[in-house]
Order: C-alpha cells, then structure tokens, then sequence
C-alpha cells in the first residue's frame, strides 16, 4: 500500500496488548506520518486506510489486518497462528528490514512468531518467564491507576518502536555474521582451527558448517588475540577438545613457561578460552592445542 496524505489507521480502543502495540510500532517505520484513532466503531473502521486488529477482517491488499474472525487469518507452517503483527510483518516486514528477506525471516522467527503465538494462545515452544507480551501489557493503567489509556498505548507504542530498531539491528547483525563465519571456515587452512579477522558471533554457523573445527581464534577488544574451545553444542560447557590441562588456571610468566610463548597472557580454568598479545603467540597455543 503507498503512502498517501492524510493517511488513516484504526486499530481497537480499551487494553492493548503486544500485537496491536507492535503493530502500530512497524508501521511507523513503514510510513512517515498517519493519524492513528483507537476505537471499535464499524463508520471508522470502514473508512480508515489501513485497520490492524479490530474489524474481523483479513486482506492485505484492503489494508485489513484482523485475526479475531471465525476461522482465523491463518498459521505458519510449523502451526503458529496469526496476529495482527504477524499479519502485518507479512505483508510489511521485509520493506521495514530495508527489503532484506533473511533479517525478515529472523525477526518473525525470533520475535513476531512469539508475539503471534501467546496472543493467540498457541503456548507450544513458548518460553517461561516474564515475556515480551507482558511486558507490553504492563503498559496498561492498574486497577488502581486513572492514567489515560490512549497516552498508556502511546507510551507503549514508542517503547515497542525502539525495541523493534534493535531487533532489526540485532537480526541484521546475526546475518552479516554467519556470512562472515561461513567465510572464514570456507578459507581456513586448517579445518580445525577458524580465524576470525575480527569478533564475530560464531558458535551456531561452526556448529552447523563444520564438524571438524575445534578452535576459534580471533581478536579481543583490546587487540591482544583469544583462542576459545568449540563447544559440543551451543550452549554448552563441554568443549569438543579443550584446552591442554597444565594450563589452566595460569597466567603471564607461570603461562609464558608453561607455554614456551613470550607472550602468552592467560588460559581460563575451565580450560575454553586462552590468549596472547600477539596472532602469532596464539597460534602457537592453537598448534599446541591440536597436539596435545
């Protein structure tokens, strides 16, 4: 749908919950300016541009966004229905990830899905805990409070817009970094060592590109270099071949002697992660590493 002058959205008035909030949110990276009205009145529904919500109707080409009709708006394939932020991350999501289908993806995986499935009360796969979808809620007046509601889903609404930016963010990020990952597997020398020019995300791109790996190395903040153990899974703290054991817990010129490495720095307890100031030094460890 264009954007147009004097452009118009309604969406429910009373409680609002994540789908809505976010909704509103997304469409304001999607369009520059529209007057917003809360309300269930059937007249401004049907003159309205776009509907999110509220009006029992699903057609994106209509801009109607609904999923409270009989029937529902749909579901993914792996059962998650729809909301009215899923349906408009369908319709909108890829424009709003500056037409990049991949961040799209993992945003509606990772944050649109899970808005969809507890609005809809699909609870499979859903975290415990205090949610993202409570957290928007949170932003209605208590029992106890007089505050205005339409100002309360405002409040919201910027809260929402902002935390949607760093998830677009963080999903890009994730994207460019299992590029960069696939790359540097794809070009090591040794298949079991993976040298990253600069810290990148890694452990769920090894654990699906390669097997054979079982060291990363690459740079620290500070410019002095890590080598850290890959573990046998992500998430957990078993290494697939740790670090040589009369390391651990060592540090400068206890390590350097160890080592037989001027400039080794340190190596973790848990024998996961060591360093040194130089690429050379740390390659060292890795060349000792594979050996021992």
């Amino acid at each position: 749908m264009p954007a147009m002058k004097n452009m118009t959205v309604v969406t429910h008035n009373g409680i609002f919950h994540a789908d809505d909030v976010f909704s509103i949110a997304a469409l304001k990276h999607v369009f520059s300016s529209f007057t917003l009205i809360r309300s269930r009145d059937s007249d401004l529904i049907a003159k309205a541009d776009i509907v999110v919500d509220v009006g029992g109707l699903y057609d994106a080409p209509a801009g109607r966004f609904d999923h409270h009709q009989r029937g529902g708006a749909g579901a993914r394939d792996n059962g998650i229905p729809y909301s009215s932020i899923g349906l408009i991350w369908k319709e909108y999501g890829v424009r709003i990830c500056d037409g990049d289908l991949n961040v799209a993806k993992a945003l509606d995986a990772g944050l649109v899905s899970a808005i969809d499935a507890i609005d809809c009360g699909y609870v499979e796969s859903v975290a415990e805990g205090i949610s993202l979808s409570q957290t928007i809620s949170a932003f209605n007046p208590s029992w106890e409070e007089d505050d205005d509601i339409d100002q309360c889903f405002e409040e919201a609404v910027g809260f929402a817009y902002r935390l949607l930016e760093r998830f677009i963010a963080s999903a890009a990020g994730g994207v460019k970094a299992k590029e960069i990952v696939a790359k540097a597997i794809e070009k090591a020398e040794d298949p079991r060592v993976i040298v990253l020019e600069r810290f990148t995300p890694w452990k769920r791109t090894v654990h699906a590109l390669s097997e054979e790996a079982l060291y990363m190395v690459y740079p620290s903040q500070t410019g002095q270099w890590r080598i850290q153990a890959v573990p046998v899974e992500p998430g957990s703290f078993e290494n697939k071949k740790s670090l040589p054991a009369p390391w651990g817990g060592l540090s400068d010129k206890e390590l350097q002697s160890a080592t037989g490495i001027d400039d080794a720095m340190f190596c973790h307890n848990g024998l996961f992660i060591a360093g040194a100031e130089s690429f050379e030094g740390v390659m060292k460890m890795a060349r000792f590493a594979l050996d021992g």
